[in-house]
């Protein structure tokens, strides 16, 4: 089976029949994140890619910035550890929030008013037609390794617009947008653009996250929550939710999409005075 898979043995009920099945369950375990020797927090996660899972929770909650303050990072043999060395000293969170969601992700609270940062609008990412969303949509359910398997977790993909760039799943849906981050972080090649899709619900947490990525389209395949689609309005993100191969709706900055592949002169120049 895949990593992050395990089997499982269950009693399958349909009308009077009922059988014993051989299945499988998606992992869920408990993985503490150790920073320069001192435990920070635990995870429940789907132990797979938990390097990129530690580097991308450091980058999204804004205490790293970029590869190169890592010196090094290892995953116990056990996988109930991820060790991770910085080239600086850097101070514990005092407060974790406990998120919204599945399995309940946790995010820092700032210890002062000087902590946050301005959010200025994102005013990149060009525009994308109602057909390449929906291609992109059937292309996020094709790599939903895991979940073909098990049910029960999450998969979320960064897209160029084109094509799926790198995919991440968990049975958590903020751990996926964290995996993201980490690999963008390991990786050598820069995405000018950047389209996140994904299965979970957008909540606020998952549009910081996003944001924080420069992803200023985001598309998921079920809700958003009205504080993500009232952050989205203001952070110039064009949110989209419920995403099927042929529908999806639009709440937020709709001058990114157009109807059509082939765009008139009149919509090319809508996109980039709204852009």
């Amino acid at each position: 089976m895949e990593p992050g898979i395990q089997p499982s043995q269950f009693i399958q009920v349909s009308s009077d029949e009922w059988e014993i099945v051989q299945g499988a369950s998606i992992t869920e375990s408990a993985v503490s994140l150790t920073v320069n020797g001192v435990v920070w927090l635990t995870f429940m996660c789907t132990p797979v890619d938990l390097e990129a899972l530690a580097a991308g929770f450091l980058f999204n909650e804004g205490l790293i910035q970029a590869r190169q303050d890592i010196a090094d990072i290892r995953v116990c043999p056990d996988n109930e550890n991820i060790d991770v060395w910085l080239n600086q000293g850097i101070q514990k969170p005092d407060l974790w929030r406990r998120t919204s969601g599945c399995t309940g992700g946790v995010t820092r609270i700032s210890n002062s008013d000087s902590d946050e940062k301005p959010v200025f609008p994102l005013t990149n990412g060009g525009v994308i037609t109602a057909g390449q969303i929906n291609h992109l949509v059937g292309q996020l359910y094709q790599e939903q390794t895991l979940y073909r398997q098990s049910g029960g977790v999450h998969t979320s993909a960064i897209s160029d617009g084109n094509q799926l760039c790198l995919v991440a799943e968990d049975v958590g849906r903020h751990n996926t947008l964290d995996k993201l981050a980490g690999k963008l972080l390991f990786q050598d090649s820069i995405l000018p653009r950047r389209i996140i899709l994904t299965t979970g619900r957008i909540s606020s947490e998952m549009l910081q996250k996003a944001y924080r990525l420069v992803a200023p389209v985001v598309i998921s395949r079920t809700a958003a929550t009205s504080l993500s689609i009232e952050m989205a309005q203001q952070w110039g993100m064009t949110l989209i939710g419920y995403a099927r191969r042929d529908r999806f709706n639009i709440y937020t900055h709709p001058e990114r999409v157009l109807r059509s592949h082939l765009l008139s002169t009149e919509e090319v120049q809508h996109a980039k005075t709204n852009l």
